[in-house]
């Protein structure tokens, strides 16, 4: 009789599975407990987070008191919503909410500019011009100084110039950086009215002024056209310089050239009408401006009158007009012509100014060559001051610096 062992083999062997299974399920009991009670604290928690901001910052807009001048932000007593934060109590969209929502302070929003100089900095002394834009003016700094200036020339702008007319032309002024020939600017304000560019000091104002204010001393100097001839070449080194920038003048004339020291120091100014061609969106279209536009149309080119194209060639036209400004001392283009239909009716007629008799042949032959058409043929600012360059070169006399005429 063979023993049976079979029950006293497999029944240790399920007493051992019972066990492990307890094991484990006791374990993942606990597991679930602990973290059931974590998330039972985090939920009371948040819940708690989000009663307190209603509480205390979800009140709605419209229960805000208006901002006063002398209120504060930071105020305890009147807590600000959250900024994007939308209050299920609060009815009105945030187009309905009209003034409160404007006067909000938003922290995305940079704060209102303070301009660094307005019009109380500054004690005007004398006008120099009256522009289309604004009006030129020698003044003093009343308090302190600008970048080291004392003296300054400011440009301040007339009523309907816009801010951003005034950031443009300060853009411009910027762009071309420091040239002996080009009026630096300093500061500008385009914060608050009157608009202002703030420039370095010029002490004899324009050119056309200064020319006809000295008109009597200066014919009967003999050296007359080398002073004419050293003015004209130092007028081109500001156009080259100009123009090496991409940016298209648009208003060259005898008025908007300033002297500080003739003929040595006269600068190129006025960039009220110029263009920066690098932030057109494309060549063609930065030579077109608008008709409706006021123009200096006696410094025009015929180009314009026919297809209201204005290039860097319609700037080298002008720099002829210039030259026949400054050899009649100061004289209106065009003088016998009265009405805006007449002159553009003889520019584009083939007509041009003539040079008085007491020009030199060299710089007729330049006002010649700046009127030439088609606009292609006539010649660059660097062409005109390698012209001049060389017609200075071969003067026998020459100028001495300090016997520049000073008045």
């Amino acid at each position: 009789m063979t023993p049976s062992y079979n029950n006293t083999t497999t029944g240790p062997d399920l007493d051992f599975k019972h066990y492990i299974l307890i094991v484990i399920s006791v374990v993942t009991i606990l597991a679930i407990l602990v973290l059931g009670g974590i998330w039972i604290k985090k939920f009371h928690s948040l819940r708690k987070t989000i009663e307190d901001l209603r509480r205390g910052l979800g009140r709605p807009l419209m229960n805000v008191p208006p901002a006063t001048a002398d209120s504060s932000p930071l105020q305890p007593s009147v807590p600000q919503p959250l900024p994007g934060m939308v209050d299920p109590r609060d009815t009105q969209g945030p187009l309905q909410r009209g003034k409160t929502w404007r006067n909000s302070r938003l922290p995305w929003r940079p704060p209102p500019q303070v301009p660094n100089i307005t019009r109380m900095d500054l004690n005007l002394l004398q006008l120099i011009k009256a522009g289309k834009e604004g009006v030129f003016y020698k003044a003093k700094m009343t308090r302190g100084t600008c970048k080291g200036h004392s003296m300054i020339t400011c440009k301040i702008s007339k009523e309907g110039v816009s801010p951003k007319q005034v950031e443009v032309e300060a853009s411009i002024m910027r762009k071309l950086l420091y040239h002996k020939n080009v009026l630096q600017l300093l500061e500008w304000n385009s914060v608050e009215e009157p608009y202002m560019l703030i420039m370095e000091f010029v002490s004899y104002g324009t050119l056309r002024n200064f020319l006809q204010t000295q008109r009597d001393k200066l014919a009967s100097d003999p050296e007359l056209q080398n002073l004419f001839t050293i003015s004209s070449y130092h007028i081109a080194l500001a156009m080259e310089h100009v123009r090496s920038k991409m940016i298209v003048h648009c208003d060259l004339a005898l008025r908007n050239i300033m002297v500080s020291r003739f003929p040595w120091e006269v600068k190129v100014a006025e960039f009220g009408l110029s263009r920066d061609l690098t932030r057109m969106r494309s060549r063609r279209s930065t030579h077109k401006k608008q008709r409706k536009e006021r123009v200096p149309l006696r410094w025009y080119p015929p180009e314009y009158f026919r297809n209201n194209y204005y290039s860097f060639k319609g700037d080298v036209w002008a720099y002829g007009i210039v030259l026949w400004e400054m050899q009649s001392f100061g004289t209106l283009p065009y003088p016998n012509l009265e009405t805006s239909e007449e002159v553009v009716y003889h520019i584009c007629a083939g007509h041009r100014n003539v040079g008085p008799d007491s020009c030199r042949p060299e710089i007729q032959q330049i006002m010649k060559d700046c009127w030439q058409e088609p606009y292609t043929s006539r010649p660059s600012f660097t062409d005109i001051v390698r012209t001049l360059e060389n017609v200075l070169e071969n003067d026998s006399d020459y100028v001495d610096v300090g016997s520049a005429i000073e008045a």
